[in-house]
């Protein structure tokens, strides 16, 4: 289906030394294909996990709820709710400290073979989901009896860590408001925005894309997710699906669907995240405007869709 609730995603607990945290698969229970897509409740006081990096991979935070501190390179940041902190691939060492109420957030990482994930204090490296060096103890364990974190006085929050409310709202179109978190600036591997749609309004035109992948958690409000057939489907009777979503749901749009998404907000308006993969080579149709956008290229452009043997001989 691409869609799970939250409150319906299994949690696993998980505890051990100064890591205290509850985690659920989300993107997995969504059917996201790509990305890993996580909610993570971190009891007061407490790490969700070892300090570590990625070789690869990038991650992108939303904090939902609670405080606490984005313990970086050996410096802390104080984070609140509506802080996106980005964790670019091969840049710094990071995990959270959460603060006296806990710290509750969303992390997206993109899912790539050839990652390699690198924990300092026990100096493990982890290639996909295999520890290497040939060790038959467990690095977690090792990270278990590890001496506490040194936690100084909070420092300026670096470029990494920003908050809704210390973006410009874009407002191009009409009723939609969009603060741009992972801008190509700040990341490299997906882009991530916070967005607000009020009462009625509807968010970017239907689409869908050949090579890219786009997650969508709703925050706030209810609406409609609408799903259009692509026009080989239409002309077979295939007709347009329309979905409710309210805050909790987790949409998957992965990529090659043919199926094209669009969001609607209802009578209370529609607040959401979105993220999504960047990738160069990208196709993107546009189901009600006939359009094809090719990333790489920098070019929009309409199409006349025909039939397969459209032009073909008869024999």
């Amino acid at each position: 289906m691409g869609l799970a609730h939250w409150d319906d995603v299994e949690r696993h607990d998980l505890a051990s030394g100064e890591i205290s945290a509850v985690w659920q698969m989300l993107g997995d229970a969504a059917g996201i294909v790509g990305v890993g897509v996580h909610r993570v409740r971190v009891a007061a006081g407490k790490l969700p996990t070892p300090p570590h990096s990625h070789g690869a991979s990038e991650e992108v935070f939303f904090v939902l709820g609670g405080s606490g501190l984005a313990w970086q390179d050996g410096a802390v940041h104080d984070v609140r709710p509506g802080d996106c902190v980005i964790q670019r691939a091969r840049e710094h060492v990071h995990t959270f400290v959460a603060g006296p109420d806990g710290l509750d957030y969303l992390v997206f990482g993109t899912r790539l073979r050839t990652e390699i994930g690198w924990l300092p204090r026990s100096r493990a490296v982890r290639m996909g989901r295999i520890w290497l060096e040939g060790r038959d103890d467990d690095p977690w364990g090792i990270e278990a009896t590890a001496e506490p974190l040194e936690l100084g006085e909070p420092a300026p929050r670096p470029p990494n860590i920003l908050n809704i409310n210390e973006v410009e709202l874009d407002r191009s179109w009409q009723g939609v408001a969009t603060a741009p978190l992972a801008t190509t600036e700040r990341s490299v591997q997906a882009g991530f925005h916070w967005e607000r749609l009020d009462p009625g309004a509807t968010g970017a035109p239907p689409h869908c894309h050949s090579e890219e992948e786009e997650v969508f958690v709703i925050l706030e409000g209810e609406g409609t997710l609408e799903l259009w057939p692509s026009p080989t489907s239409v002309a077979r009777g295939v007709r347009r699906e329309d979905m409710p979503v309210h805050a909790g749901h987790v949409i998957a749009r992965p990529p090659g669907t043919r199926i094209g998404h669009a969001f609607r907000a209802g009578s209370d308006g529609l607040t959401m995240l979105i993220y999504g993969t960047r990738r160069p080579n990208d196709m993107c149709y546009y189901h009600r405007s006939n359009k094809i956008a090719f990333r790489g290229l920098g070019v929009i452009g309409r199409i006349e869709n025909l039939d397969y043997l459209d032009g073909e001989p008869a024999n």
